[in-house]
């Protein structure tokens, strides 16, 4: 299975062989449904939160006697039934965070690469090296692969990269050791460095 690898012109240069255990790999449509859920449940920060009839502010006097009256009982003005009273079963903070299994993290990977390959959306540049961190250097390298939307996958040490794409929209840098699902699938067009296309590779394979 060949790959071809293009110059920052856009020009191809070569072809490299793509390994047949990640590029062969049937697509499981669930899998990565599964890892996506994950991703978005990981980023959630978990915060709302609503004070309960404990929280509130307000006398634990009863206001008036239980019986004689003629009105409703009751025993607190924190009641929820009351106007600023409490809230019940409000949100509290808790961690939505949880962990896939290694080997189904692994697969889903491979399976959106796979994915990604057969609809001629990934591309390998020989380097992502710019001449200066500027966003026209981004944008010069986008206009010059036909890109509107597209994934970098590169060392996280190529800050030139990082600064030359952080403002450009549709657009995200990361390194190879951090690649997800739902960042492969959140863009169009997945473009790599060889050498972060190598290590990932050897990774995976």
């Amino acid at each position: 299975m060949k790959v071809q690898v293009f110059d920052n012109s856009g020009n191809k240069v070569k072809e490299i062989s793509a390994p047949k255990e990640v590029f062969a790999t049937p697509v499981n449509e669930h899998l990565i449904y599964e890892a996506v859920i994950n991703y978005r449940a990981n980023q959630r920060q978990g915060t709302a939160a609503t004070k309960t009839r404990a929280m509130v502010r307000g006398s634990g006097r009863k206001p008036w006697r239980q019986k004689g009256t003629g009105r409703a009982r009751v025993g607190s003005i924190r009641s929820p039934l009351w106007r600023s009273g409490g809230v019940t079963f409000g949100p509290q903070p808790r961690d939505y965070s949880y962990r896939m299994p290694k080997k189904a993290r692994r697969l889903a990977l491979k399976s959106v690469l796979a994915a990604k390959l057969a609809d001629e959306q990934l591309m390998i540049l020989e380097s992502l090296d710019l001449a200066e961190p500027r966003t026209k250097e981004g944008a010069k390298l986008m206009s010059n692969l036909k890109l509107n939307s597209a994934l970098f996958v590169d060392s996280h040490t190529n800050k030139n990269l990082i600064l030359a794409m952080r403002n450009l929209p549709k657009v995200k840098t990361v390194d190879h050791n951090q690649l997800t699902v739902y960042d492969v699938l959140d863009h169009k067009v997945l473009v790599f460095s060889q050498p972060a296309f190598d290590s990932l590779m050897e990774r995976l394979t």
